[in-house]
């Protein structure tokens, strides 16, 4: 029998299992609390969330970059950039008049060229119907200012500092003119005298005609670029439409934000030309009252200044005031006629204006403030009037691109 290992190995003995002690007697229920913090210890601060976006600063640089030549392009070509913008507000604010003689089976070229014709003629005669009136404002603003210094210096009791320190820059002045002229001129240095150029009056007329001409010329291109756009009709919106692709997604997006643009650039425009119309009657009602004179080229002024926002009331208030001073010869007959203007372009402007502003377009005042504070810059008087109406187009297109809404819900209220 062969031998077997495991059996002649001596096997570990087996442990026993280990005692269970019994349950402990059932007794009251004992809740063991945490401890409590010492009271001095600092409570712990919660970290701050932390808004983790991305910034691609590449494109970023890229964007403002772009920003940057476009304001450069508009300030440097402006005068190529106005007349056009002119003649885009024009037609715009025209087309429907087109529109209404092209249903009484009118041609759009002949219907353009006679609104146009109409337009003008209007224009040019109320502008030499107010010719005299204007010419003699014009003559006595001088005058007037003139006379409120004087009135002003004899209140003070004697000159202003200003006077004073003028006289006394005239006296320093003359004074090392005379010791210049009484210190001897040294040997070998020529002494250079610069004397100023008399005034002429060929190079005055000759800039005046050019300035002229030059309005003219703007003002023709204007004319003739509103002609042409008003007889084609709808034929740049159906380019537009076709540029915009193939597909029917685009072609309505395209069609939505022409007619959103179109909407309340003729909405602005007809609240604009109402509140002016206001502010011109009023004016030249209170002013007639008064008894200043010219109340109807006040009236005109105002309402072709009240197109200029924020800058025309206060243009009206301070010139009517000082002509005012000019007539009547009292401060407060002045005050009165200021205080007149002054509260029809608050009323309008801060009353009508706005609940008629909010049903025309979406832009907050904020926007449209810094809108013409900017355009004004950059064009002047023209860009207070044409401010508002580019960045309502700017903001339509913004809502409808994906990757310029940020601009359109700054845009907006």
């Amino acid at each position: 029998m062969p031998h077997n290992p495991r059996m002649t190995e001596p096997t570990e003995p087996l442990q026993p299992p280990v005692p269970v002690p019994p349950p402990a007697a059932a007794g009251p229920a004992v809740t063991l609390a945490a401890p409590a913090p010492p009271a001095s210890s600092p409570p712990r601060l919660r970290a701050p969330l932390m808004l983790q976006t991305p910034v691609d600063v590449r494109n970023l640089s890229l964007a403002l970059l772009a920003l940057f030549a476009s304001v450069a392009l508009l300030h440097w070509a402006s005068a190529v950039f106005i007349p056009i913008m002119l003649s885009l507000l024009l037609t715009t604010a025209l087309r429907p008049v087109v529109d209404v003689l092209q249903r009484w089976h009118v041609p759009r070229w002949l219907g353009s060229g006679v609104l146009l014709i109409a337009l003008l003629t209007g224009v040019a005669s109320a502008a030499w119907s107010l010719s005299d009136g204007a010419v003699e404002l014009v003559n006595s603003m001088p005058v007037a200012a003139k006379k409120v210094r004087d009135s002003l210096r004899q209140r003070s009791g004697g000159d202003s500092a200003l006077d004073t320190m003028q006289k006394a820059a005239t006296q320093i002045e003359q004074a090392a003119a005379e010791t210049s002229s009484a210190t001897p001129t040294r040997r070998g240095v020529q002494r250079v005298v610069i004397e100023r150029p008399s005034f002429n009056i060929r190079d005055y007329l000759w800039s005046g005609t050019m300035g002229l001409m030059s309005a003219l010329g703007q003002l023709t291109v204007v004319v003739f670029l509103t002609f042409f756009s008003l007889a084609s009709g709808n034929l740049f919106r159906r380019k537009l439409v076709r540029i915009a692709g193939t597909s029917l997604e685009r072609k309505k997006i395209t069609m939505q934000v022409l007619n959103e643009i179109t909407a309340q650039i003729q909405s602005y425009l007809l609240v604009q030309v109402f509140t002016s119309v206001l502010v011109g009657i009023a004016t030249g009602l209170a002013f007639w009252a008064l008894g200043l004179e010219n109340a109807a080229v006040w009236a005109v002024l105002a309402g072709v200044l009240n197109l200029a926002p924020y800058i025309g009331s206060v243009l009206v208030t301070g010139a009517s005031a000082l002509v005012a001073f000019l007539q009547f010869g009292s401060v407060d007959m002045a005050l009165a006629i200021g205080g007149a203007s002054l509260l029809i372009h608050t009323i309008v402007g801060q009353l009508i204006t706005p609940w008629l502003t909010s049903r025309a377009s979406s832009m907050s005042p904020v926007a449209v403030f810094v809108s013409v504070l900017a355009w004004g810059w950059l064009w002047g008087l023209w860009g207070l009037l044409l401010g508002i109406p580019v960045m309502m187009a700017v903001k339509a297109v913004c809502d409808r691109v994906e990757d310029l809404k940020a601009v359109g819900e700054l845009l907006g209220d």
